[in-house]
């Protein structure tokens, strides 16, 4: 586990950010348009790592969130509902757009985690994941080096846990994505980011759960015309329709509401369920 706290268990964990911790591309056989993820998971791992067997989670995320939405929304419910966790992942749906400023994102998120840490929380940060290998969204590169540099910074100073999604190559496998907009992880890149955040954290998870590390076998080369339509479904089908929305002052999660908005409490039931 990394310098930040001394804790292994955890009580009442709340998940913020955008539609990465809210879990898209992770469907959730409960219903339609419902989604697990990683955060969800990694509440299963802390209720089965609990002393009591059970958890308080809540996950106030929503997909297409700026770093400011986010600080202004769901920091302020979060601090009052008293958490001794909080994960705070954000700042990718503002590292796409261009023009972006890491240096004021950064600032603006350690002021968050200086409030959390001051509650008493403990906080979990991600890096964002090397885009060297996605058309188009590599140009973001170096904002994105820039921006996770700063992170380190800021869970050094503050004494925050940092999952560290740079440096992990099994996330540069096109297989742990989905192939319909490449930023949203599939249920088994959700699976493996939920055990890498737990480790981090240096939550037990039984039967180890170390296969996360493990790349997945090589795949057979994929022929050429095969790569070029795929390139141009991308862009058509995720591509397109996003620049639309930014013209148009839109986003993804205009009208919608956190999945879950108030603690509630989770047991080890809902641990065997949402690993599956």
């Amino acid at each position: 586990m990394q310098p930040g706290s001394d804790r292994r268990t955890w009580q009442r964990y709340i998940a913020l950010g955008d539609s990465f911790t809210e879990g898209l591309s992770d469907p959730d056989p409960a219903g339609p348009d419902a989604y697990r993820g990683w955060a969800d998971r990694l509440a299963g791992h802390l209720a089965a790592a609990a002393p009591s067997g059970a958890v308080e989670y809540a996950n106030l995320a929503i997909r297409g969130r700026l770093l400011a939405q986010v600080l202004a929304e769901q920091v302020p419910v979060a601090l009052a509902a008293g958490p001794d966790l909080v994960s705070l992942v954000a700042g990718g749906n503002d590292l796409l757009r261009p023009g972006a400023d890491p240096d004021r994102l950064a600032a603006d998120l350690e002021a968050a985690v200086v409030s959390f840490r001051r509650a008493g929380a403990d906080v979990l940060l991600a890096t964002g994941v090397d885009p060297r290998q996605t058309p188009i969204i590599r140009r973001t590169r170096g904002r994105v080096a820039v921006f996770n540099a700063h992170l380190w910074s800021i869970a050094a100073r503050q004494g925050a846990v940092v999952l560290d999604q740079w440096g992990a190559a099994w996330l540069q496998d096109a297989r742990l994505w989905d192939p319909g907009d490449r930023i949203h992880l599939t249920a088994e890149g959700h699976r493996r980011t939920a055990l890498a955040a737990a480790a981090a954290l240096g939550v037990p998870v039984a039967g180890d759960g170390t296969d996360w590390r493990t790349p997945l076998e090589k795949g057979p080369p994929r022929p050429a015309r095969e790569v070029l339509a795929q390139e141009l479904a991308w862009v058509r089908g995720f591509v397109v329709p996003w620049v639309g929305r930014r013209l148009r002052g839109r986003s993804s999660g205009d009208g919608r509401a956190a999945k879950r908005p108030q603690l509630e409490r989770l047991d080890t039931t809902f641990s065997s369920v949402i690993d599956s």
